[in-house]
């Protein structure tokens, strides 16, 4: 992960390794500065962190000491400052952070709507001018808050239950219990999805799922997550992650090398281990729970490349089976070495105290294993899945395991690139054809480099794949490339609609490959299911809804330009066109050939010389020449240039109370005493001229002021 990256090798001393902690806080002002503190360097060494402040007292109870608590949504505009201000590990990365509230905290109405509501304060700032771009100091959305962290609404069946029944819902104040608001589920429900459909935010985390699959729970339940919401553990503990390049173990035949991902799945775990115990941590508290919990986050990206790479539509029942085969293979993989080590340097500390509850764990992934369906294309890797389970428990049950967690599926964003991915984590490519916003300005075309090894394995020839892969590069689209056939388009749909394309996963093709994964993860995904613009709230509510049905933990949803910016799209930016455009065209008004004018002698501080006003018909001025008695060329020069600059203007329409307001009270050299009574002192020829011009061809009170 990122944090290996920037800090370790760093000489004198150990370094923080890890990308994602989980941080606690306390109903005390102490407790919640300290978590100001903490966050602080977690971000400066390119760590994210995630919070439940469901702690603390709502903004509707009462201090010991009198008066009414601030509630966490106060606190959080702070956090949010904090993270703004902060460049991850001192790179151009900004901070990562997960604000997470309960369903029934009394402030959890304020919390679901605080991020829309500034959502929508950015959309007016840029209907008024102000920069869309992220990041952009004095943009709009660098003029609003809460731009800086994940939210998250921790939900338990029993209010999902109530949504289902229409029935109520209570919250409850943190500090005596007592019944502060009532609601029907389906309020708050639609709360959420409502202000989902807006931003993005708040995302669901299902409370009673997580606490199902915690293997410590003698130790302690899990209230909260990362930013990305993959790694699902304890309070005050940190995850180093790894991730695979799976489009790296596909041998030549096109199919997946099952022996070399579990040598490298050995390897790759093994050096995680290695690290937790030489490693700094920011408190000492996260410091003790990773030495006696040991989490570590083994994970894999370009999943998506893979599953197209072989000809395998992402929305498929056999994309499915494929990906939570191979996710079985990795976790079961991992968690086996986690039992070898054991068997060298013993179980982690917590291990005895939670035996039981994690072997019922443990079987639960293999049972998830013998539960997959066989097809001739998926039989070898789910044969291999079921192996791979059936060492893990046996290996545990002897020797227990050296680490409490072993898997997520992180996001992969900084580190995909390096490793030359198409697709990040669990994803499926957001388009054939991206436009990337760089943090510098400007945009990057990126094309998926897997498109060809696809169509080679569904059988084109080299003139067929040369042709369709520049039918894409030229239209940003699949759609419509000669030679390929309709079937085969399931293969190449993306998370988004292309511009010139009608197709892409459906929503509920993103959640069921959570779905097929999601078994066989310690952890969760970092994952977004990808709406289209014009999704309705009635779908995100239905993909919530099927998310939790589904066994996900996690859940997180984006629709297609619901923020006026975004790192990636699928076309290049265009300024909205006005449906009718009127041109305006300044006319000039020329002077006669013959015209009368006034030449005026003056003199300042000793510098004499002439200015002419000629005249309209109507006596207003027209042009105007300046001369200098006895100057250089260069500031005689200069008074022509002026002069000229002012004539166009006065012809162009300009008018001369706009001109004397700008130019009057102007201070340069020469200045000085005069020998003109109504202006005694000029603060330079530009300040006399329009004051003379002011007082012979301006209405009295206009010249007075």
């Amino acid at each position: 992960n990122s944090p290996v990256w920037f800090n370790i090798g760093v000489p004198g001393r150990a370094q923080q390794g890890s990308a994602c902690f989980i941080n606690s806080v306390q109903d005390s002002m102490e407790s919640i500065l300290d978590l100001v503190k903490t966050e602080g360097m977690l971000f400066k060494f390119g760590s994210g962190t995630g919070t439940n402040l469901s702690v603390l007292r709502s903004s509707r109870e009462q201090l010991s000491g009198g008066g009414t608590a601030s509630g966490p949504v106060s606190f959080m505009r702070g956090y949010d400052s904090f993270a703004g201000s902060i460049k991850s590990g001192g790179t151009t990365r900004r901070a990562a952070k997960m604000v997470i509230l309960n369903a029934d905290h009394p402030d959890v109405l304020a919390f679901i709507r605080c991020k829309a509501e500034e959502e929508k304060k950015a959309w007016a700032l840029i209907e008024s001018g102000y920069n869309s771009g992220f990041n952009v100091a004095g943009g709009a959305y660098d003029s609003v808050q809460f731009q800086n962290a994940n939210h998250s609404v921790r939900i338990s069946d029993d209010f999902m239950r109530a949504v289902m029944d229409d029935k109520g819902w209570d919250t409850h104040a943190v500090v005596d219990n007592r019944v502060v608001d009532k609601f029907q589920a389906r309020t708050l429900w639609r709360e959420i999805a409502e202000a989902a459909w807006v931003c993005g935010d708040p995302g669901l985390q299902f409370d009673s799922t997580i606490q199902d699959w915690n293997v410590v729970p003698n130790t302690g339940r899990i209230n909260a997550t990362n930013p990305c919401s993959e790694f699902v553990f304890l309070d005050d503990t940190a995850c180093n992650l790894l991730s695979l390049n799976l489009m790296k173990f596909q041998n030549e035949a096109g199919t997946f090398d099952v022996d070399r991902f579990r040598r490298a799945v050995d390897i790759c775990f093994t050096g995680q281990e290695i690290i937790v115990s030489n490693a700094s941590y920011p408190t000492p508290a996260i410091g003790k729970n990773s030495e006696a919990l040991r989490p570590l986050g083994l994970g894999y990206a370009n999943l998506g490349a893979l599953l197209m790479s072989m000809g395998l539509a992402y929305d498929s029942d056999e994309g499915r089976r494929f990906a939570g085969a191979i996710t079985a293979i990795m976790t079961g993989r991992a968690f086996a070495q986690s039992a070898r080590m054991a068997q060298v340097k013993g179980p982690f500390d917590e291990y005895s105290r939670n035996r039981e509850p994690m072997l019922r764990v443990m079987e639960k992934h293999r049972q998830a294993a013998y539960a997959l369906s066989t097809s001739p294309e998926s039989a070898d890797v789910i044969r291999a899945a079921r192996d791979t389970w059936d060492d893990a428990v046996n290996l545990g049950r002897i020797h227990g395991y050296r680490n409490a967690q072993a898997t997520v599926l992180a996001p992969t964003g900084t580190i995909g690139l390096m490793m030359d991915c198409d697709t990040t984590g669990i994803e499926p490519d957001l388009a054939l054809v991206k436009y990337k916003k760089l943090v510098g300005g400007g945009m990057l075309k990126i094309v998926n480099g897997t498109v060809p090894a696809a169509l080679r394995k569904l059988g084109y020839d080299s003139n067929e794949v040369k042709e369709i892969v520049e039918y894409i590069d030229d239209n940003d689209t699949i759609e419509g490339a000669p030679h390929l056939v309709d079937d085969h388009l399931k293969v190449f749909d993306c998370a988004f609609k292309p511009v010139k394309g009608a197709r892409s996963i459906a929503p509920m093709g993103h959640v069921r490959m959570m779905a097929g994964v999601q078994p066989f993860i310690s952890g969760s995904m970092s994952k977004t299911v990808n709406l289209p613009t014009e999704a309705t709230v009635e779908d995100i509510e239905q993909t919530y809804m099927e998310s939790w049905k589904l066994g996900l933990k996690c859940i997180a949803i984006y629709r297609d330009g619901c923020k006026r910016s975004q790192p990636l799209s699928t076309s290049l930016d265009k300024k909205k066109e006005p449906e009718a455009v009127v041109q305006y065209s300044a006319m000039r008004h020329k002077l006669p050939d013959e015209r009368k004018s006034i030449t005026h002698k003056f003199d300042i501080g000793g510098h004499e010389g002439y200015l002419t006003v000629g005249l309209y018909e109507d006596g207003q001025p027209g042009e105007l020449f300046v001369t200098m008695a006895k100057e250089g060329s260069t500031i005689s020069g200069l008074m022509d240039a002026f002069a000229t600059q002012t004539s166009y203007a006065l012809q162009f329409g300009v008018p001369l109370k706009f001109m004397v307001d700008k130019f009057t009270h102007m201070r340069f050299e020469p200045s000085g005493f005069t020998k003109n009574p109504e202006i005694p002192i000029a603060k330079s020829i530009v300040d006399y001229i329009f004051r003379w011009m002011a007082a012979h061809f301006l209405p009295a009170e206009d010249a007075e002021e």
